[in-house]
């Protein structure tokens, strides 16, 4: 009954959701510079620019999970993935357009798809992952980093012909659109949606109280945000790290971080066996070791080959800690989309949060003192699976 067709093609519908968020990623990213051309805008008004994405995913994150604990994830992965395929199109529209303001709420509605969809589609995942007795949340993170792999390729081979930005972007919407369309129906009703009047009451007649009150979550959203601020910290700051470490070309730069991306995917798709084998615990403790070795050795090796040697350990290091963490939240009967959305949303605003956080630092001390406040949290999420009595992370 656990594989049963219908909970398989759930499982393949949720991998595809989250590869068409890496994908719309990746495509935006590879042609940030031909945006910026078509916009004309200066640095400063590209940041601005950029600021509706951090705004649409802090705004989308925040809110995801009310949403499913009132319709159901369904509802929200599906109106997530749709604001994502618009973004991508206002983007595209932005650009051909030449206006920037366009181009910032294309990137307004992608975040808030991205934020909105991948709460939701991480409750999913884990109650999947439940159904199946084995794990799934790896993988499904592993199509994001595929995604966004596939549409730096593409976008890097369309930059250097000279492709047209807009019907690049337009082609990709087309895609993404197409993808989802596909994937819905494989979503069920209703899952996530939390009875507010069928709740068990306290003795004095309240509600239940917020999930972060169980000190199982509080661990569990440490380790969350470490990794993810582990992670988020190598997608903002790792080709600077190269550039100006090593004085290196930005292209060597770009290479080494491409490096990342494909250890990361590496590590959620063969990471799956290891946590069956050896258990969530473990492999956080593994998770978080390697990272905190890889960061350092990157930050602070004067030989470049170390350095890329260092790359591969921090992305396989960060890899599997947010999606096996999550893991950990699903795998409690009590009330786990609650959990789920709890820590998965320290998760997300940390990756948010922590790397313009690392920049403003790092302007004062500099980016290789910086990246020891990541070191840091990595040291504090190995201390809370020491500390971590929830079964499943046992």
């Amino acid at each position: 009954m656990t594989d049963n067709p219908a909970t398989l093609r759930r499982r393949t519908s949720i991998l595809a959701l989250m590869a068409v968020v890496g994908l719309g990623v990746s495509s935006w990213v590879t042609r940030t510079p031909a945006v910026r051309d078509a916009v004309g805008a200066s640095t400063a008004q590209m940041g601005l620019i950029l600021f509706g994405l951090s705004v649409g995913s802090m705004a989308g994150v925040l809110s995801s999970g009310r949403l499913v604990a009132r319709v159901g994830t369904r509802p929200v992965a599906i109106a997530g993935s749709l604001f994502v395929v618009a973004g991508v199109a206002v983007m595209a529209l932005g650009a051909g357009v030449g206006t920037g303001v366009v181009v910032f709420l294309g990137l307004l509605l992608f975040g808030i798809g991205g934020g909105l969809g991948e709460i939701a589609i991480n409750i999913e995942g884990a109650e999947v992952e439940v159904l199946l007795r084995r794990p799934v949340l790896p993988v499904l993170h592993g199509c994001f980093s595929l995604g966004t792999v596939i549409g730096a390729v593409i976008g890097i081979v369309l930059a250097a012909v000279g492709f047209p930005v807009v019907w690049h972007l337009t082609a990709v919407a087309v895609l993404l659109l197409g993808i989802a369309l596909w994937a819905f129906p494989g979503l069920p009703p209703g899952v996530g949606v939390v009875d507010r009047g069928a709740r068990p009451a306290h003795t004095d007649g309240e509600r239940q109280p917020s999930v972060w009150r169980d000190p199982s979550v509080l661990l569990i959203g440490v380790i969350v945000l470490a990794m993810a601020f582990a992670e988020g910290s190598a997608n903002d700051w790792l080709p600077l790290l190269i550039v100006d470490g090593h004085g290196v070309s930005e292209a060597s730069g770009a290479f080494i971080y491409a490096g990342f991306a494909a250890m990361m995917t590496v590590g959620r798709f063969l990471g799956g066996p290891v946590v069956e084998r050896r258990g969530r615990a473990f492999v956080m403790r593994v998770s978080a070791g390697l990272a905190i070795a890889g960061i350092l050795v990157v930050a602070y090796s004067p030989n470049l080959w170390v350095a890329g040697i260092a790359v591969a350990l921090w992305g396989l290091g960060a890899s599997l800690g947010f999606p096996v963490a999550i893991s950990a939240a699903g795998a409690n009967p009590d009330r786990p989309a609650e959990r789920v959305s709890a820590v998965a949303t320290s998760g997300y605003i940390a990756f948010l949060v922590g790397p313009p956080l690392l920049g403003f630092l790092g302007e004062s001390v500099g980016l290789q003192q910086a990246m020891l406040v990541v070191v840091g949290l990595l040291a504090v999420a190995l201390a809370a699976v020491a500390f971590t009595r929830e079964p499943a992370a046992e």
